[in-house]
C-alpha cells in the first residue's frame, strides 16, 4: 500500500497500488482464454443416409385403413383427403368418417401460404365437434383420395 504525501488539510491519504492486481487479472483472462476452447466436447452421432428419390415406398399392409387429413388450401377452401368440403358440413362430415373408424383422430394439414386466422378457424370448427386433431409435419404428404 502506498501514501500520499501531499499537502492539503489532511495530510497522509493512504493510495492503493493496483498494479499487482492488474497482473493478476491478466494472468487469470489469459488461463480462461487457453482452458475455455479445450472445454467444449463434442459428440458422435449416427444419422441415416438421405433417402433417394429412386427408392420405392413400401405400399401399406392391406385392411389399413388410409389417415383422415382436413387441408386448409391457400384459397380457403377446406378439403377432407383432397376432396373439397363446404364449412358447414365439416364437422358432420368428419363425425360421420370417426365413427366407422377406430383410431378416431382428424390429421391437420394447412398449405405454407394460409393465413394463420383461416387455420384456427378451421381447427376450432373441428375441435367444436369433438374431434381429436393432430397436426400434419411438414415432411408428411397426404394420403390420395380413395
Amino acid at each position: 500500500m502506498a501514501f500520499d504525501l501531499g499537502g492539503g488539510k489532511g495530510g497522509i491519504r493512504p493510495a492503493m497500488n493496483v498494479t499487482p492486481l492488474v497482473d493478476v487479472v491478466l494472468v487469470l483472462l489469459i488461463i480462461f482464454m487457453v482452458v475455455t476452447p479445450l472445454m467444449t466436447k463434442q459428440m458422435w452421432m449416427d444419422v441415416p443416409g438421405k433417402a433417394d428419390d429412386q427408392t420405392e415406398v413400401a405400399p401399406p399392409p392391406p385392411g389399413v385403413l388410409p389417415p383422415v387429413v382436413l387441408t386448409v388450401t391457400k384459397t380457403g377452401a377446406v378439403q377432407i383427403n383432397r376432396e373439397d368440403v363446404p364449412r358447414d358440413q365439416l364437422v358432420a362430415r368428419l363425425q360421420r368418417m370417426l365413427n366407422a373408424r377406430p383410431d378416431k383422430i382428424v390429421f391437420f394439414d394447412a398449405e405454407n401460404d394460409v393465413p394463420y386466422g383461416s387455420a384456427m378457424d378451421v381447427l376450432d370448427l373441428a375441435r367444436g365437434g369433438n374431434i381429436t386433431v393432430a397436426v400434419v409435419p411438414d415432411a408428411v404428404a397426404e394420403p390420395s383420395a380413395p
